[in-house]
């Protein structure tokens, strides 16, 4: 008796016998060499590494750099009739002081003259004012006022010639420094390009003596600078330097 001979088992496609055949294509396999599809390339951990570097970078604020000083330029040249009939030597204070590049430019002898002048019209003017309430009150106390007034303007006459010896100006590169004062000293720097009037005053007395003051003012009114006792001639060259300085900055030639 013959068997009857065992049929086959369908086959799937992927080629497994007994699986049933799946309804979504199986992919080949990759040719030799090639990457796995699923694998990523093998730059592109590398890139996304780089990508997100330079994201980062550019994402991230600028640091703040030190600023960079620019080297002061050299003092201007200054006109020879700032020196013409001054004091010849700067009165500096004891000890140490600042270390400016310049010459300093000193104010003429006659401002002395003329203030001792005006002093001296005070003095008349206060005893003056003192004997006619005396006169009139018959009050002595009046005389130790007038007295207390005296002697303090007494003592500003004393100082007057030092004081002025110390009054001094330089003209630098980017601006123009002010000194004045011995016990109490003062300096005051003006740049040139904040400078926005330059003005010369002279009362009936700095005609008389001629003499002159000059008066820089900048942006801020209350932060301007006065130089008195300068002669009439340093007074105009002064203020023709300091316009054309202070024009040249500006434009930022």
């Amino acid at each position: 008796m013959t068997a009857n001979p065992t049929p086959p088992s369908p086959s799937s496609d992927d080629g497994v016998p007994g699986r049933e055949p799946s309804a979504f294509p199986v992919p080949a396999p990759p040719a030799a060499g090639a990457p796995a599809p699923h694998e990523p390339p093998p730059d592109a951990g590398e890139g996304d590494a780089a990508g997100s570097v330079d994201g980062a970078a550019a994402a991230a604020p600028d640091k703040p750099t030190e600023p960079v000083m620019a080297e002061p330029r050299p003092p201007i040249p200054a006109p020879p009739e700032l020196d013409e009939g001054t004091y010849e030597e700067l009165i500096e204070p004891r000890g140490a002081g600042l270390a400016l590049d310049g010459t300093w430019h000193q104010i003429s002898p006659k401002y002395v003259a003329s203030q001792l002048v005006q002093e001296g019209l005070g003095l008349v003017a206060v005893a003056a004012a003192a004997a006619v309430a005396h006169a009139l009150l018959e009050q002595p106390w009046v005389w130790i006022g007038a007295g207390v007034l005296l002697a303090f303007q007494l003592v500003s006459l004393v100082i007057m010639p030092r004081q002025a010896r110390a009054l001094g100006y330089m003209l630098r590169g980017d601006d123009i420094v002010f000194r004045k004062g011995i016990l109490w000293q003062r300096m005051v720097a003006v740049p040139y390009g904040r400078m926005q009037l330059i003005d010369i005053t002279h009362g009936p007395l700095d005609r008389l003596f001629g003499i002159s003051k000059l008066k820089m003012v900048t942006a801020a009114a209350t932060t301007g600078v006065e130089i008195p006792g300068l002669s009439q001639p340093a007074a105009e060259a002064l203020r023709d330097t300091l316009i054309e300085v202070a024009e040249t900055r500006r434009t930022g030639l």
